[in-house]
Formats: structure tokens, C-alpha cells, sequence
């Protein structure tokens, strides 16, 4: 059984911090409220803070690169113009065990 259905692919949604972490903090909380919600409905498989602390990536899946970009158009740190997103269709082509 695979991971993602039949007609589905993965993105890659690399966050970048256009602002200083002082201005993401009031945003953190509304943000991870989004993030629960995109696990819950199915679109968000991974998801994590980058290190150094300079923003996020997601990995999700998705019907097409424009119902990804909707979807992400919603994130409170979009909303608020605190970030950057960069999405990238890719297919998996090669997976480890259990995935």
C-alpha cells in the first residue's frame, strides 16, 4: 500500500523568516493551530522547524501544486507577510523502509 493515492504527489514548502523572530512570535501559535488543522484533513505528512532557526519546511501532499499553494496561502504567516514559501512538486521515486 503506498503512502500517497493515486492521483496525488509530494511539494517540498521551504519557510523562510522575512522578519525578525520577535515578529514570528505572535504569529507561532495561530501558525501551529494551521498546522494541526493540515495534518488532521491529510495534506501535511512532516513538518519541523529549520536549523539554524530561520524558518520551516513542510511536506505534504496534494492533488496539484495550485491546491498546495491555496492551502498555504491560508498559514497565518502568509496571511501576515512574515515569511517567504518556496513549493516544489517532486515525486518519490525511491523510499525507505515502512514509507
Amino acid at each position: 500500500m503506498s503512502l500517497i493515492p493515486e492521483g496525488h504527489s509530494l511539494f517540498v514548502i521551504d519557510i523562510t523568516y522575512a522578519v525578525p523572530f520577535e515578529q514570528i512570535e505572535p504569529v507561532l501559535a495561530p501558525h501551529m493551530d494551521f498546522v494541526k488543522k493540515g495534518y488532521a484533513e491529510g495534506h501535511f505528512l512532516m513538518s519541523g522547524p529549520k536549523n539554524p532557526r530561520s524558518g520551516g519546511v513542510v511536506i505534504a501532499m496534494g492533488t496539484s501544486k495550485a491546491e498546495i499553494e491555496a492551502l498555504m496561502a491560508q498559514d497565518p504567516f502568509a496571511l501576515e507577510g512574515v515569511v517567504t514559501m518556496e513549493i516544489t512538486e517532486f515525486s518519490a521515486s525511491n523510499r525507505g523502509p515502512g514509507l
